[in-house]
């Protein structure tokens, strides 16, 4: 009999490469959309790339009701919970997007786990560990790591994302069931927009060459690619190790101003960004502009992630940053999202 994974949000960046990855291991995959009709476009995407497709269902759920997850987890051997709300623009309630993110995550953990699931792998995300005062310079990540969503700076998507992942954690330490439960904490994450659904993925190499960031802030974040990503959560599933752990998926480091320089090198006629945006003019910027005010918190830190106990668990060895920022480039020119004279 073939193991059923159900795959939340199917048709995102991260949750389309981990179905693409799983259907190719001969598992079957139940995904969820909100909408079954739009989500055929991503059936469409993945048969379109050589995916074997026989083995997808889609079913319709929404993380804000619980209409249907019962249903949907039913005889899934393996649970992959990666959907969660990414707003384009940030309220400027730093709570907003928690009882939406926490409720959601809740609700899939719970059904989950209740209807027998081997393990569940929730995305979470590094900024979940870096929103902590008195970083300075230079903060080494480690697993142990917990952003504070009390303090001030951090605005709403950290706040939420830390929230969710504490509350399933707390739930999972409640039941005695930990080690069914793995998160993923990605870095930054880049690599080839392969069924054009990057969405605000990819938005820092677009903006990047269609001149909407004409300097670069000095901000510094671990990289990785979305296929080594989605490896691990793939790897994170079934090995036995990894059950109550929280694994950062992340490569090494890049300054914004080290990205764009990568992008120079390999686009030469593209007008990218050559100098950084001075700290005080991203400050400044903060007070008219919602999506700068997220990154004044990191403002002239290097983020380094302490990942390699990852490698050490799973055997995933993430590809250079470099690798991921020119897989991005590529596929967005490649596909008609970036253009350039």
């Amino acid at each position: 009999m073939t193991d059923t994974v159900l795959v939340t949000g199917v048709s995102g960046f991260i949750a389309s490469h981990v179905a693409a990855g799983l259907l190719g291991q001969g598992y079957a995959v139940r995904g969820t959309v909100r909408n079954k009709i739009k989500g055929e476009r991503i059936v469409e995407s993945l048969a379109a790339q050589g995916v074997d497709i026989s083995k997808l269902e889609l079913v319709e759920t929404n993380l804000d009701d619980d209409a249907g997850w019962k249903d949907a987890v039913q005889e899934c051997r393996y649970v992959q919970h990666i959907a969660s709300p990414f707003p384009l623009e940030a309220p400027s309630d730093r709570e907003a997007l928690v009882p939406a993110a926490r409720a959601g995550a809740m609700r899939v953990v719970e059904q989950a786990i209740g209807a027998g699931a081997e393990r569940v792998v929730m995305t979470s995300s590094m900024v979940s560990m870096m929103g902590q005062a008195g970083r300075g310079e230079h903060m080494r990540v480690k697993e142990s790591d917990w952003s504070d969503p009390d303090w001030k700076p951090l605005t709403a998507y950290p706040v939420s994302k830390t929230r969710a992942e504490r509350a399933v954690w707390n739930y999972v330490e409640a039941q005695n069931v930990k080690s069914r439960l793995t998160t993923v904490c990605p870095g930054l994450v880049l690599g080839p927009d392969t069924y054009d659904n990057s969405g605000a993925s990819l938005a820092i190499i677009k903006a990047m060459f269609s001149g909407r960031m004409p300097m670069t802030p000095r901000i510094a974040y671990p990289i990785v690619d979305v296929r080594d990503c989605a490896s691990l959560h793939i790897k994170a599933m079934t090995t036995a190790d990894a059950g109550g752990r929280r694994l950062m998926s992340a490569s090494n480091t890049l300054w914004m101003s080290e990205i764009a320089a990568v992008l120079r090198e390999a686009y030469p006629k593209a007008k990218l960004p050559t100098r950084d945006l001075p700290d005080l003019l991203v400050k400044l910027g903060s007070i008219f502009d919602t999506s700068i005010k997220s990154i004044v918190p990191d403002v002239g830190t290097f983020h380094e992630a302490d990942a390699a106990y990852v490698t050490g668990l799973t055997g995933v060895i993430p590809r250079p940053a470099k690798d991921a920022v020119l897989a991005a480039a590529a596929s967005l020119v490649e596909n008609g999202r970036v253009q350039f004279n």
